[in-house]
């Protein structure tokens, strides 16, 4: 009779533990899968940018350019812009042709002025890197005072640098690097940016 009540006992013993055993697995079976559904943590979202035909990933949206006109605000004159709409196919260079070309062509109603003499034209523009090359006809330099001078430059220098605002600006009249603008002798130090703008030529 011990015996078999040994036996018994050992079988209960033996099912017992069995059954913790499959209980345990379950558990850890329902935890695994638990964990398999949760997001990674340290792995953020991949980019859905595309790299761009030069190998760059560039953002999906198109950049848009402006125009700086010039408004009076009683005290002095500050810069004002205007955004230019461009078609998707345009490159850089192109982009900042039409923003010149439209910037001497003169502001319209309510659009602000410019001090940008009339007749003015783009003879070339050629974009390097970081660096913009605007090339304008003789007309730039013609007229007005020391504020008309600064006004123009700021003019210019904001609307090259309008896809590139830490880009840096060299300016020539005819071909020529520009040294001193208008009558009264306003020096350009160039390479021009648009902190050294701020920095040298109060408006």
């Amino acid at each position: 009779m011990s015996e078999q009540r040994s036996n018994r006992i050992s079988s209960g013993v033996i099912a017992a533990v069995s059954a913790a055993v499959v209980a345990a697995s379950g558990g850890v079976a329902l935890f695994t899968w638990n964990s398999s559904q949760s997001p990674p943590q340290d792995n953020p979202p991949q980019s859905t940018q595309k790299p761009s035909p030069d190998g760059t990933s560039r953002p999906n949206q198109q950049q848009d350019a402006s125009i700086f006109w010039l408004k009076d605000n009683g005290t002095n004159l500050e810069l004002v812009s205007q955004s230019l709409k461009i078609s998707n196919g345009d490159k850089p260079n192109q982009i900042l042709e039409k923003a010149f070309q439209t910037l001497l062509a003169g502001p319209t109603e309510g659009t602000g002025s410019t001090t940008i003499p009339r007749g003015t034209k783009l003879l070339s523009l050629k974009q390097e890197n970081d660096t913009i090359y605007v090339n304008l006809s003789p007309a730039f330099t013609s007229g007005g005072g020391s504020a008309s001078m600064m006004g123009r430059l700021g003019q210019v220098i904001y609307t090259a640098t309008s896809l590139n605002p830490n880009a840096k600006v060299y300016i020539q009249v005819d071909g020529k690097k520009l040294k001193v603008l208008g009558g009264e002798g306003v020096e350009v130090d160039q390479p021009m940016t648009r902190t050294a703008f701020k920095q040298n030529y109060p408006l």
